[in-house]
């Protein structure tokens, strides 16, 4: 099996990790869209053109037979169409996980970081909408400007990241928050700093695992068959922290045996 997967940077590839954990006998082709990135200040129209270029890459160089949208801003603003124009793939998507933080809340306080494009989209607010209406939660959303771009450079615990984490989670924290969701698929990559500033026992809500239990699921029933050997390139089509590539994988069994390589798309 041929996997493919997106996102505008680094972040996608905690998804690829959480893949490493259950899923084997396939190749995953992992594009970190540095060149274009990050897609939460382009626009809806930017985004799906993007998505499709890439998807169409993937198909054509890799012949992929399942694709994940490792980012929310691109899901919200692709999914769609991508499962209208290409029905023979498996396609995921990734939204935040709030059905999961409802489950895990003891205090009822939920918490959301993501980019403001996940913020603004149609699908998160349908989804929030939906799950809210008949539940007595307080939620608190947080957008992060700026997250992704520290975290693409590797400053995951520099001073100005951790300022823009603190005045961010202040208010979580002062309401006693018990669960957050990250809705950003770059900022597991932060969760060390997050659980510091919060200071007391937290919940981080992340959608790789949903989704690597998702992929394996839906490639079952095509019947794929789940062992053997999970082959990992990843390219990128702009300036990356290849260092920040090797901290990902540091706890896997991959960590010295990925491709990586530039890919002009």
């Amino acid at each position: 099996m041929k996997v493919g997967v997106f996102d505008s940077g680094l972040g996608g590839l905690t998804v690829v990790s959480a893949i490493t954990e259950i899923f084997r006998g396939a190749d995953v082709f992992y594009i970190a869209d540095t060149k274009y990135a990050p897609y939460g200040e382009k626009t809806q129209e930017q985004i799906l053109k993007r998505c499709i270029e890439i998807t169409d890459f993937l198909i054509k160089e890799h012949q992929i037979t399942a694709l994940i949208v490792a980012c929310n801003t691109a899901t919200s603003a692709s999914i769609k169409t991508l499962r209208d124009k290409y029905p023979e793939l498996i396609l995921i998507g990734t939204e935040p996980g709030i059905k999961p933080a409802i489950e895990a809340t003891k205090t009822n306080n939920i918490g959301v970081l993501a980019t403001p494009a996940t913020l603004k989209g149609d699908k998160y607010q349908l989804l929030v909408n939906e799950l809210f209406k008949s539940k007595q939660i307080s939620l608190f959303e947080q957008a992060c400007p700026g997250l992704v771009e520290q975290i693409e450079k590797g400053e995951v615990s520099s001073e100005l990241t951790i300022k823009m984490l603190e005045t961010w989670l202040e208010p979580m924290k002062r309401n006693r928050v018990d669960t957050i969701v990250l809705g950003c698929t770059h900022y597991p990559l932060a969760s060390d700093a997050i659980k510091q500033i919060m200071g007391y026992d937290i919940s981080l809500i992340q959608t790789g695992w949903a989704i690597a239990k998702r992929l394996k699921s839906l490639s079952l029933e095509k019947n794929h068959i789940n062992e053997g050997l999970l082959n990992i390139s990843v390219y990128f089509t702009g300036d990356i922290n290849q260092n920040m590539i090797k901290k990902i994988f540091e706890k896997t069994e991959y960590n010295k045996k990925i491709t990586i390589r530039k890919y002009d798309i």
